[in-house]
C-alpha cells in the first residue's frame, strides 16, 4: 500500500492545466515567436480534455499552437521537462497530446518550425475571400487601424479549406461548440480582417467570424439564425462583435424575405452584445422614445421592431425593458414600482404555464426548493425566485446601458 501511495503521489507532479498549457499564436512576423505579448490561451479545454481540463504526463508542458495571421498556417509542437514513460512508472503512460489535438485539426499542419516559419512570407499573397460588405477604423495602439467584414458562401474557391482551419478555435474559445456542415448551402460566413501595410505590401489578419444559418419560415420567408461567433482574443473589447453583428443587420434589412433574426443558444456575453446593439438600434424608432416606454411594451413596438429592425417579439420585448429601465428614475418610488412590477409580470409567466422556462427555475433556486412542478412552489419560494431574477435582470440593465453611454454614433 505504501508503494502505491508514493507513486500516486509521484505522478501527481505529472499533472497540468491544460488551459496554462496551450499557447496559441497570430504570428506576422518570424520575431512574433519569441513575443510573450502575442501569446493567448484558451478560454476551455474541456471540449478536448474532459471536464477537469487536465492533462497527465508532463512536467512544464507547453503546447504551441500557432496560426499565421492571415492564411491560418499551422503549426503545432510540445515541450516539456519531464514526460512520464511506461519503463520508468511501472507502465502508466501519459497522455498523448499530439493525437487528441491532430484529431480536432485539418492535416497540412507543420510540426516543424523552420517550415513554419518558411511559409509565413505566403501571407503576403493572401486576399479575403468573398464581398466587401463594410470598412471601419478603430483607434488602437495610438493610431487608427482598419478593418474589413467580408461575406463568403461555402463555394467561394479556397474557402472550404480556410473555414476548416479557422473553426478549430472554437474548440477552445465557444462551449457546446461542434464543427457545421458546410455542405448544406444555407450556412452564410462573415468574417473580420484588419487590413495594414508591412514593407508596402497590403496585408490582411483574421479578426474573428460569424457563422448564420437561414432557416425557411412559411410560407415564403427566411428567419437567419446566428449560429457562431467568436472574435479572436488579441482583437476583444474593441468594439468588433457590434461591428460584425450590425454589418449582417443591415444586410437582413434590405431583403422583404427576412421574417425575423434569431440566435442559437447565445452565450451570456454574446447576449449582452446582442442586446447593446439592439437597444442602440431602438433607441432610434419612434415607439422606443421615452415618451412611450412607461406605458409599457405594446404591439406598436413589436411592429416596428420587426419590420424595421427584423428582431423576433421576445428580443423587442426585452429591448425595450433595457430601454424603459434607462428612462427610470430610481429615486422616484411610483415610477420604479411601476416597472418592477412589469417586470416580475413576465418572470412570473412560468408559473402560471408552467413552460420551457423550468430548467431556469432550477439553476435559479437550490435544489431542496424546487419540487417536482412549478406549481408545487410555496409562495414563499416564488418570491425568492422572482426577486433574485430581478436583480440578475437589473445587473443585466445596466450593463448594457453603460455601454450604450460609451459608444459614439
Amino acid at each position: 500500500m505504501a508503494g502505491i501511495s508514493l507513486m500516486k503521489n509521484k505522478l501527481e507532479a505529472y499533472k497540468c492545466y491544460a488551459n496554462e498549457a496551450l499557447h496559441f499564436k497570430l504570428v506576422r512576423h518570424e520575431s512574433d515567436l519569441e513575443d510573450d505579448r502575442t501569446t493567448f490561451h484558451p478560454d476551455m479545454t474541456h471540449q478536448l480534455f474532459g471536464d477537469q481540463e487536465s492533462i497527465f504526463g508532463y512536467k512544464d508542458l507547453e503546447i504551441q499552437l500557432y496560426y499565421s495571421a492571415a492564411k491560418l498556417t499551422t503549426y503545432l509542437h510540445i515541450k516539456y521537462f519531464d514526460k512520464v514513460s511506461p519503463k520508468r512508472f511501472e507502465g502508466v503512460s501519459a497522455d498523448d497530446v499530439i493525437k487528441i489535438l491532430a484529431k480536432e485539426m485539418p492535416p497540412g499542419y507543420y510540426t516543424n518550425l523552420d517550415n513554419f516559419v518558411a511559409a509565413l512570407p505566403k501571407d503576403a499573397n493572401f486576399k479575403p475571400f468573398g464581398d466587401l460588405l463594410h470598412s471601419y477604423t478603430v483607434y488602437k495602439d495610438g493610431k487608427d487601424r482598419k478593418f474589413e467584414i467580408y461575406k463568403i458562401s461555402i463555394d467561394c474557391p479556397g474557402f472550404r479549406d480556410y473555414h476548416e482551419r479557422l473553426q478549430t478555435f472554437l474548440l477552445f474559445f465557444v462551449d457546446a461548440a461542434s464543427f457545421i456542415d458546410v455542405d448544406d448551402d444555407k450556412w452564410s460566413f462573415y468574417l473580420v480582417f484588419e487590413k495594414y501595410r508591412d514593407n508596402g505590401n497590403r496585408m490582411y489578419a483574421i479578426v474573428g467570424y460569424m457563422t448564420v444559418y437561414n432557416y425557411y419560415a412559411y410560407p415564403e420567408k427566411v428567419r437567419p439564425r446566428v449560429s457562431q461567433v467568436l472574435i479572436m482574443p488579441p482583437f476583444q473589447r474593441q468594439g468588433h462583435g457590434a461591428q460584425l453583428l450590425q454589418t449582417f443587420y443591415n444586410e437582413c434589412y434590405k431583403r422583404n424575405d427576412i421574417l425575423d433574426i434569431t440566435v442559437e443558444d447565445p452565450s451570456e456575453n454574446f447576449q449582452r452584445l446582442r442586446d447593446f446593439v439592439d437597444a442602440k438600434n431602438c433607441s432610434k424608432l419612434e415607439s422606443f422614445q421615452p415618451r412611450h416606454l412607461h406605458n409599457g411594451f405594446s404591439d406598436e413596438m413589436m411592429k416596428e421592431a420587426q419590420e424595421k429592425l427584423k428582431l423576433s417579439r421576445k428580443q423587442a420585448r426585452r429591448v425595450y425593458e433595457i430601454l424603459r429601465f434607462k428612462v427610470t428614475d430610481p429615486s422616484n418610488i411610483k415610477q420604479y414600482r411601476k416597472y418592477r412590477l412589469d417586470i416580475k409580470k413576465r418572470l412570473n409567466l412560468p408559473f402560471q404555464k408552467n413552460g420551457r422556462d423550468f430548467q431556469k427555475l432550477q439553476r435559479a433556486l437550490h435544489p431542496d426548493e424546487l419540487n417536482a412542478t412549478l406549481s408545487c412552489m410555496s409562495i414563499e419560494q416564488r418570491h425568492c425566485y422572482l426577486e433574485k431574477a430581478f436583480e440578475e435582470h437589473v445587473e443585466m440593465c445596466r450593463h448594457v446601458i453603460e455601454r450604450l453611454a460609451e459608444s459614439v454614433d
